[in-house]
């Protein structure tokens, strides 16, 4: 069995963009009722089963996403971000990301494809190990369970 220490050798940062602070609320008919800390309390419980340390961050702030990026460089092995609405816009997160070297997983509540035309683009789904989308909080989960798979993680054997 995993101990929290031998987990800190294989941690994961998860970013969560704007407006995913209000999930619950914002449009539940497009991203459902399940809040922020309940996805952020499902993904450390499935973090530590999977042999994983689990930190997550969200901003409104394209500055303190890009900050946060920078700030993981050695500090976490993998990274599942939903950029949100910086998805279709932001260079900037672009190039942090670029710049961090660690297999990243994009994920969405939705699936944009089904949305705006705007909102196909992705700045960011090149540089990515693997997209999944439209699954609600599901999706963030089965986008860490890809993190744990490019990392090689097992499943924590229960006792």
């Amino acid at each position: 069995m995993a101990t929290n220490g031998e987990a800190q050798g294989r941690r994961v940062l998860v970013l969560h963009g704007p407006n995913l602070n209000l999930l619950g609320e914002r449009e539940p008919e497009i991203y459902g009722r399940v809040t922020l800390p309940q996805i952020d309390t499902e993904l450390r419980r499935l973090g530590e089963e999977l042999g994983l340390t689990v930190d997550s961050f969200q901003s409104n702030s394209e500055g303190a996403l890009v900050d946060r990026i920078q700030a993981a460089r050695g500090q976490y092995q993998a990274l599942v971000i939903n950029p949100a609405a910086y998805t279709h816009t932001s260079v900037a997160i672009r190039d942090a990301i670029q710049m961090l070297g660690i297999p990243v997983v994009e994920v969405h509540l939705s699936n944009v494809y089904r949305r705006e035309p705007f909102r196909h683009h992705s700045t960011i789904a090149d540089l990515a190990d693997g997209r999944i989308m439209g699954f609600g909080p599901d999706s963030y989960y089965l986008g860490l369970r890809a993190a744990a798979a490019l990392l090689g993680a097992t499943r924590r054997e229960s006792k």
